[in-house]
């Protein structure tokens, strides 16, 4: 398993529920449907969201050293 972080690509809104899909290994399609179906329910689901929104930090950007393999070819 790997940490709880926000990423920076395959987010919908603010990618909590991308980041809880990754944590778990779970289909973030699933978690975002999950989370959609609750919000059918009475509760606080929404207010959750926005919490873990500002809690759960971004996957910190990865910095590639000048002159470093790109992947591509010259």
């Amino acid at each position: 398993m790997t940490t709880l972080q926000r990423p920076r690509t395959g987010r919908v809104i603010a990618g909590v529920c991308a980041g809880l899909a990754r944590r778990f290994g779970w289909n973030a399609n699933v978690v975002r449907l999950l989370f959609v179906l609750s919000c059918l329910l009475p509760g606080p689901q929404l207010i959750v969201y926005i919490v873990m929104w500002i809690v759960i930090p971004v996957e910190p950007e990865v910095v590639r050293a000048p002159g470093a393999y790109s992947g591509t070819t010259a």
